[in-house]
């Protein structure tokens, strides 16, 4: 559970109650609440968090329960309290795993790709493919944070597929900085997906796979999804029509 996490961070970095209820701006009882179970995180509550304990967003978010269904409070910026489900129905969910073995039989033993390099192609794979033919391939959702989008169910996805025996997760260090980095332990099940959605994986993988982290985070930080929204707030998928001519995929001048 997240908050038993949450508690068990700040036991073991010694801080106390008072000092992280400041830091993410609350009361000290309502964090108190965040503790015990009794109040949902908001997205910028647990970015804060993270950068305090020095951990991922990615890895925050990994500690939330099993339940098929991962929920986070959503930021709104009119203050009216509602929440948000991060999750995807179960076709979309087998899609993703399907995308993932895809990329690691593709790029995978490739050096430079690791998760934060995995991040960002699923993001752009998700995001031109919207732009190309306003229809969703995967549709995982994601948020803005310091790293680029990150896509808010792969750790789930990870986890079960690790779980089902399908990846392995290793460590690794690509020149001196540590890297998590996944083996696919079966083939992709192509018939889940259309051979224009290979073809468009494969353009992504061509352009993109070969950049290293902080490349493709850079890379990324001038498209105009991550540049319009603030930290911790969801992507809009529609925003990729807002996009200029370095990222921009689809020939609109055709259709004119």
């Amino acid at each position: 559970m997240i908050n038993s996490f949450i508690g068990k961070m700040r036991k073991k970095l010694n801080f106390t109650q008072e000092f992280l209820s400041a830091e993410i701006g609350v009361s000290r009882p309502t964090y108190a609440k965040i503790e015990n179970g009794e109040q949902p995180l908001t997205i910028p509550q647990a970015q804060k968090l993270a950068g305090i304990f020095n951990i991922s967003l990615d890895d925050l978010i990994g500690e939330i329960d099993e339940s098929p269904e991962i929920e986070i409070k959503e930021f709104n910026k009119k203050a009216v309290k509602s929440d948000v489900r991060i999750i995807l129905d179960r076709p979309k969910i087998n899609k993703f795993k399907e995308v993932l073995l895809y990329i690691l039989a593709e790029v995978g033993s490739k050096p430079n790709v690791g998760q934060s390099v995995i991040n960002k192609l699923l993001y752009f794979i998700d995001f031109d493919y919207y732009e190309k033919y306003e229809e969703q391939l995967i549709g995982a959702h994601y948020l803005r944070n310091h790293f680029g989008p990150t896509p808010c169910e792969l750790v789930k996805v990870v986890r079960d597929m690790k779980n089902n025996g399908e990846i392995e997760e290793v460590k690794s260090k690509f020149f001196k900085y540590e890297q998590k980095k996944y083996l696919p332990l079966r083939k992709p099940n192509l018939e889940n997906l259309t051979a224009r959605e290979i073809e468009h994986i494969d353009d992504v993988l061509c352009r993109l796979s070969d950049k290293t982290a902080s490349e493709i985070k850079n890379y990324s930080h001038d498209d105009i999804p991550w540049k319009i929204h603030k930290d911790g707030e969801k992507i809009d998928y529609e925003s990729v029509f807002y996009r200029d001519e370095k990222y921009s995929v689809r020939s609109y001048d055709d259709e004119l």
